[in-house]
């Protein structure tokens, strides 16, 4: 089977793997304070030029998302999100489940508009029962986002001003942050989304990483006590190195953009294949994953020999499938991809 369902079912770029070989006998304090997660979280602050971020390492992006979320916001807060954002739709309610609620708002091509998010806010506001409502608290979004749509760093600075008039922390879902700053049709820099984002994380579990996200906080905005918060709520790892070991390597001499770079040309070339064979897609996506629409019976044939992800029914007779390319897909691969298409 040809593996194109997403960009972690295999294990971690060689690279990374080879670090973990290379440190595993070297005794080091647990809990992310280890030598490794402090020279990951100097480099990863070099990167985006923001040298007062504060760095911490989760090993899962729901675990991170249920984690920032739920101790940025005061108990009667919930989160505004896109009505098709991850914390939406595929967690699980992870979000619901630490007592807040995920306010959504109708997405525009898989993204919040500041607009949008103003009007949502003054309706609140003009609502006369707001006192016995969710309090807007916190607004997210995913770059690239559920659709692999990217946001534009004028999209991304009108957000971040409306969050700031209206004293809403930004918080951007990176799990493949790489891939949206690869893209051909990105304008933003890692330093752009630090200027920007209250807080974000960079996902390695996506981009060549066995496990783990570095969460980083901007603007010297770090909740109290954050470490803990993060042991009380399950989600730090007692071999932190295992993940400092891990973005020092994503950080050194430019892997993590070359992983992404690398999953981006191949996605690059199975969508313009595509398209030049005639088919259509359900988004315009600049990134490594691509929404092709195929007949149910091609859906049916395909399942066969390759491994896929179902997105929606798009009528009676089409279905939208997901392609998804990562560190370890190869030109070989895609080609034979797109000879059973």
């Amino acid at each position: 089977m040809l593996p194109f369902a997403n960009d972690y079912s295999r294990g971690a770029h060689p690279k990374v793997l080879q670090a973990l070989v290379d440190t595993n006998l070297d005794a080091q304090p647990g809990y992310g304070v280890d030598q490794y997660s402090l020279q990951a979280a100097e480099k990863i602050k070099a990167e985006a030029q923001c040298p007062d971020a504060d760095v911490f390492f989760i090993a899962g992006g729901t675990q991170t998302n249920a984690v920032v979320i739920s101790n940025l916001l005061d108990g009667d807060e919930g989160v505004l999100a896109a009505d098709s954002g991850h914390v939406n739709f595929h967690e699980a309610g992870s979000i619901e489940y630490t007592g807040h609620k995920v306010l959504t708002i109708p997405q525009r091509n898989g993204k919040l508009t500041a607009e949008a998010v103003q009007d949502y806010l003054d309706d609140w506001q003009a609502d006369e029962n707001h006192g016995q409502m969710v309090a807007p608290g916190v607004v997210y979004i995913s770059h690239p986002t559920e659709l692999g749509t990217l946001y534009s760093k004028r999209e991304l600075a009108d957000l971040a001003a409306v969050c700031q008039t209206n004293h809403l922390p930004l918080f951007m879902d990176g799990a493949r942050l790489g891939y949206g700053l690869m893209s051909p049709a990105s304008d933003l820099t890692l330093a752009d989304v630090a200027k920007y984002c209250d807080v974000f994380y960079i996902g390695g579990t996506k981009v060549g990483a066995l496990c783990g996200e570095a969460v980083v906080f901007t603007k010297r905005n770090t909740p109290k006590r954050f470490s803990t918060k993060i042991k009380r709520q399950g989600a730090m790892l007692a071999k932190g190195r295992l993940l400092g070991v891990q973005f020092d390597a994503l950080f050194t001499n430019g892997l993590y953009f070359d992983i992404s770079q690398h999953a981006i040309d191949l996605a690059m070339t199975l969508k313009q294949t595509l398209h030049d064979k005639g088919y259509t897609f359900l988004v315009d996506s600049p990134t490594n994953q691509q929404f092709v629409v195929v007949t149910n019976e091609q859906y049916d044939q395909l399942k066969q020999h390759i491994e896929l992800s179902f997105w929606e029914k798009v009528d009676e007779q089409h279905t939208a499938i997901r392609f998804v390319t990562s560190w370890s897909t190869t030109e070989t691969e895609v080609q034979q991809l797109i000879s059973y298409l």
